[in-house]
Order: C-alpha cells, then structure tokens, then sequence
C-alpha cells in the first residue's frame, strides 16, 4: 500500500513538473501587460510568468521569454495564454512576395478571342456610325 502511495505522489510531482512551466522575462519594449484578478498589470525584465498567464502586448510592443536556455520573442499586437503565444511565435512564418516565378513549364496556346467591343463592331458594321 505505501508502495502505490509512494508511485502516485512521484507520478504527480513529475506532471506538475511537465505541466507546471513558467518563464523568465528576459526584456520588454512597450506595452506588455497580463492579467492578474480581472485587471491589467504591467509586465517588467525579471516577473516570472506561469503558461496559463493571459498576456496583451500592444502595437509595437516585443517581448522576450526564456525558459532554461531557450528564448521566444512575442510580437506586437498579440494576446491569449504565455503557452500558446510560445508556441505560435516558434513556428515556421511564410510571408513576403514571390521572387522568382517558374514559367518554363507553362503552356501556352493562341487563340481567337471575341471581346465586346469586338462583338460590337461586328453588329455596328452595316450601319453608319459617324452619322450618330
């Protein structure tokens, strides 16, 4: 019996361990704030912030976490929980305009194409125009 009770106490210290992160504020550029008691509390370099925290950082604010020996900067104009802003701010970001266009695979036909002004003087061809 003390066995099971001595397993169960690790098993729960290893998941509050896992699930239980927190994160270091390694610096801050404009408004940061979390919440704390349904009000807004401005973040400093030093707080410690637990992955449920609530952060909003305002337009052209940053700021920078580390946990252990990894760092994540938060962009401006973010809000929700530390966790997901940690995990949104890793991932892999495409942006910005193509450079270079493959067109050597593209096929090309020639056709007739009516338009309509071309259908227009087509049907305008028998009448006399500059007499309007």
């Amino acid at each position: 019996m003390k066995k099971i009770a001595v397993l169960i106490v690790l098993l729960c210290a290893v998941a509050a361990l896992s699930f239980g992160q927190s994160y270091n504020v390694q610096t801050v550029t404009g408004r940061v704030e979390r919440e704390a008691g349904g009000q807004r509390v401005m973040i400093k370099t030093g707080d410690t912030l637990s992955a449920d925290t609530v952060i909003h950082t305002g337009i052209g604010a940053s700021l920078v976490l580390t946990q252990g020996d990894k760092s994540c900067t938060v962009p401006s104009a973010r809000n929700g929980k530390v966790a997901d802003l940690v995990v949104a701010a890793t991932g892999i970001r495409i942006s910005g305009n193509v450079a270079r266009t493959e067109t050597g695979t593209v096929s090309r036909t020639n056709s007739q194409i009516s338009t309509a002004s071309a259908r227009a003087s087509d049907a305008a061809r028998d009448e006399d125009v500059s007499a309007e």
